[in-house]
């Protein structure tokens, strides 16, 4: 038998089979013309409305209101004039009541994970069950679920999201419970690889590339249908159900990633400023205005918060992100301080994924003076460190080791002071405290504190001369490169003991660029040569140190055996120089002291002088062992001379050695 129902702009459908209407039924705002025979055959509880209302049409006036009592207790109101029965919270409303009117005309009625838990409520509420009739719609509900819905993960959350409507009954039915669990165990066993990421939008991925730098347009299509679709779904739970399937993840030690994916989804749709092509977010779930209201978007995002993994995420970049904007949120709707605390600390355990861009949290207290929130990043930092510290402490790892997350974040770290820099509210103590919170092994050089110190002094030349050193006092000076030594040996907002400091390393540097230089030339030269002292400083350290320190430390030691060498070599060319100088000194005193006993005359005139000038080939002035003289005798010159002259005039020096 076929049927159809056409619904007439007063909210009426009639079944256009041919025979005239026996029964109306309202449903909500819909009045329903249809027949007695198909709904009796399927519904006990239609048939016994309907055998009340034939049997009180026929019974005397006395035994009306014993009818009525009843109708009442069922919570149904029978016209007594004609049949007549109205429906009041009919599960699932007017829809499901016209499929389960269809299923009693014998209309094939497509279920779908939509509309199955209505149809499974409607069946109940009219006792549409099995001992009744066979094949009945309460068992082809419940084949429907068992067979269809529970085995996927992605049909069994939109059936829960069918079932916010349809409460009570729903609950007592077991049909949220068993979506809940099987929401669950199926997420458990799905590929954390396939989970869409909540950040990325899809009327914008195919324009712009992702805030990681990563073009995501074709990825997000290629994985839509798999991980997006059903956290989509579940982003329209209502918060009460929301939050009762997040314990059951939590209680079933999910993973966080999940976990933290199902909330991520959530919190984009419905809270404001955590994605930057959805400002306007959607009305809540539960909420009757097109736009919820300052409170709501408080609780909801104080709810979200509190159900966050407190483990660190293992998409990292992308979620530190967002992190960011919900912390940017709860600061704007003034949110409580163990919602910031936490995420926050949710923060921390990721500050290395951060960007310059995400510290930059704007100052919405009329507390803080500063333009940026540099309490904030301080929290933050602090929580970095306790989790760093952490990790090293579980891994037995080195603390004096340099970390390369700790690496990251002090770069971040002297970037964000830089830019706070400039801002004419921030306090020199504030600066001084902010930089020395992080460690020395975060900074493997000084140049973007540096920076961030030139910006702060040029900022704020009103500082005194103590504050000014104070800040100062927070570079290392060997820590600096050529180029940051260079340019802070001619900045004049510097303190006269900074940089005197500088221009002492810079000269250092250069000393050690000079060497090194002059060992690359000589190893060059005599490869053979550096080898062999190579060896021998290295047995030497070997002997003091110990086999195991050399091996550990060969690129250090190495260095510091060919800075030995190059300085040994400097030392033996200056010490052969003085002997040389010596030993002319000595000769040149015996010889003048030859011709103060002789007389002080050769016969050839000039004196002395003339004849030591003739002897050794040049002049001599009257301090003739002033080392700073500046007209220096050529040694081998004069030991030439000196060879040729007893040979011309051996009488004049019987004793000329």
């Amino acid at each position: 038998m076929s049927s159809a129902e056409k619904p007439s702009s007063k909210g009426q459908a009639f079944c256009t089979t041919g025979l005239p209407s026996d029964i109306v039924v309202e449903v909500d705002d819909m009045t329903f013309h249809l027949h007695k025979f198909p709904l009796m055959s399927k519904s006990r509880k239609l048939h016994h409305l309907i055998t009340q209302q034939e049997a009180a049409t026929h019974s005397s006036a006395p035994q009306q209101p014993q009818q009525q009592q009843q109708e009442t207790e069922d919570e149904d109101e029978i016209v007594e004039d004609q049949c007549h029965v109205t429906f009041s919270g009919f599960p699932g409303g007017s829809e499901a009541f016209e499929m389960a009117a269809k299923f009693c005309y014998g209309v094939k009625i497509d279920l779908s994970p939509s509309n199955v838990a209505a149809l499974r409520c409607a069946g109940e509420f009219l006792e549409m069950t099995e001992d009744y009739s066979e094949d009945n719609l309460v068992s082809k509900t419940e084949r429907f679920l068992s067979q269809h819905v529970l085995k996927s993960l992605k049909d069994s959350v939109k059936t829960l999201k069918s079932c916010d409507s349809l409460m009570p009954m729903a609950e007592t039915l077991g049909i949220t419970q068993r979506c809940v669990d099987s929401v669950v165990s199926r997420a458990s066993s799905a590929d954390p690889a396939l989970f869409g990421w909540p950040v990325s939008d899809a009327t914008t991925a195919s324009k712009q590339v992702l805030w990681n730098g990563i073009d995501g347009a074709g990825r997000r299509k290629a994985g839509a249908g798999h991980g997006d679709s059903w956290f989509e779904d579940l982003a329209l739970l209502r918060l009460p159900l929301f939050k009762r399937l997040i314990l059951a993840m939590k209680t079933a030690e999910l993973s966080p990633e999940i976990i933290e994916t199902c909330v991520m989804y959530y919190a984009k749709k419905y809270i404001p400023g955590v994605s930057r092509s959805n400002r306007k977010p959607l009305p809540l779930p539960s909420s009757s205005s097109s736009v919820a209201t300052e409170t709501e978007q408080k609780e909801l995002l104080e709810t979200l918060v509190s159900n966050l993994p407190l483990q660190k995420s293992s998409k990292a970049a992308t979620a530190t992100r967002f992190f960011f904007g919900l912390l940017r949120t709860a600061n704007i709707l003034s949110a409580s301080e163990a919602c910031r605390d936490a995420l926050e600390k949710k923060i921390g355990l990721q500050l290395e994924e951060a960007t310059l861009d995400d510290l930059l949290v704007p100052s919405y207290s009329y507390l803080n003076e500063t333009l940026y929130d540099v309490e904030c990043v301080e929290r933050i930092l602090s929580y970095f460190l306790e989790s760093l510290e952490a990790r090293n402490a579980a891994s037995n790892e080195d603390p004096a080791a340099r970390s390369p997350a700790l690496m990251l974040v002090g770069k971040l770290i002297d970037g964000y002071l830089s830019e706070i820099a400039s801002d004419a509210n921030l306090k020199p103590e504030k600066f001084y405290n902010f930089a020395i919170s992080l460690p020395d092994e975060a900074r493997l050089f000084h140049d973007g504190l540096y920076r961030a110190v030139d910006v702060y002094l040029k900022a704020h030349p009103w500082v005194s001369e103590e504050e000014r050193e104070n800040i100062c006092g927070l570079l290392d000076c060997q820590k600096l490169t050529l180029e940051a030594c260079t340019h802070a040996a001619q900045n004049e907002r510097l303190p006269l003991r900074a940089v005197v400091q500088v221009l002492f390393f810079e000269q250092l540097q250069l000393r050690h660029a000079i060497a090194g230089t002059l060992m690359a030339a000589e190893a060059a030269a005599e490869p053979g040569r550096q080898s062999a002292v190579l060896e021998r400083e290295a047995e030497e350290g070997e002997e003091g140190l110990g086999l195991e320190h050399v091996q550990e430390g060969n690129g250090t030691w190495r260095v510091a055996v060919r800075e030995n060498q190059v300085l040994r070599l400097d030392m033996d060319s200056m010490r052969t120089r003085v002997h040389q100088l010596e030993r002319e000194c000595s000769s040149m005193k015996r010889v003048i002291a030859k011709f103060d006993k002789s007389g002080g005359s050769d016969g050839r005139g000039g004196g002395w002088r003339a004849s030591l000038g003739r002897k050794f080939g040049c002049k001599f002035k009257t301090q003739v062992c002033d080392s700073h003289e500046s007209t220096a005798v050529d040694t081998r010159k004069g030991r030439h001379q000196q060879q040729q002259q007893p040979q011309q005039q051996p009488q004049q020096h019987p004793h000329h050695e």
